[in-house]
């Protein structure tokens, strides 16, 4: 158990490294001016600069910077401009069909439970996406600003109320779908509530203080579930545990 522990939260936390580096919080080369002298960029996130085009691998302007941006990037910026709740949705409901279905292939070893599967991703699209969609537009709107005060103090809101908050919906949802009566949702509640609240703080409060230091608002959900991906592993295992 304790290797699994440690895979998992490896996982995690390289995720959360390779999200960070996608989403440009992490200095970077801008050759703007040339090849014989970059300039590192530290001081902040291309995702909160008027014109990221020249530093962020992700929305690099071919006829600035050589190599361009990944391929459907602007389209799926535009889209978050555009239909964000939708987009948010559709996003949290591939990440957690990933999440989902890397735990089953890799930790519990398979055969590939659909109907799991199918559960969890819908969770993502039907819940988690839209309810984080709303929850950090209030919690940005309540709490304005990047400086220690207001990002330690989101922080501690997301994992002290959220969390609980978002896990015991989880437990719910898994438990309806599942066909469990009132009663053996509450002992699932009662007994894995914490345990899923521990891995939670073990992982996220570094995650948040990067997402809310130097992510914007609109990024947030992408952010978050690309490291999400192997925290869901985590989730999806413990959610099909029995009460």
């Amino acid at each position: 158990r304790n290797q699994l522990t440690m895979k998992l939260f490896t996982t995690i936390i390289v995720s959360s490294c390779l999200a960070t580096q996608a989403f440009g919080v992490s200095p970077v080369i801008s050759k703007t001016n040339g090849l014989s002298k970059p300039a590192l960029v530290t001081h902040k996130s291309p995702l909160r600069q008027k014109n990221a085009a020249d530093v962020s691998p992700l929305f690099r302007d071919p006829t600035i910077t050589r190599g361009g941006a990944i391929p459907g990037v602007q389209a799926y910026s535009d889209a978050l401009d555009s239909k964000p709740i939708t987009m948010k949705a559709l996003t949290s409901l591939v990440g957690w069909f990933l999440g989902d279905l890397l735990a089953q292939i890799f930790i519990a070893g398979g055969p590939i439970d659909y109907k799991r599967l199918a559960s969890l991703s819908f969770f993502g699209f039907i819940y988690h996406g839209p309810s984080g969609h709303y929850f950090y537009n209030w919690l940005d709107k309540q709490i304005p600003g990047t400086d220690a005060i207001p990002v330690f103090s989101k922080v501690a809101i997301d994992q002290i109320i959220w969390c609980p908050i978002f896990m015991s919906v989880f437990f719910t949802y898994l438990g309806l779908v599942n066909g469990d009566s009132l009663s053996v949702i509450g002992s699932k509640i009662k007994n894995d509530l914490f345990t899923a609240c521990q891995g939670s703080w073990k992982v996220w409060p570094i995650v948040h203080l990067i997402n809310f230091k130097f992510v914007s608002n609109k990024w947030r959900i992408p952010y978050i579930n690309a490291v999400q991906i192997a925290f869901n592993m985590f989730l999806s295992l413990l959610g099909s545990k029995k009460a």
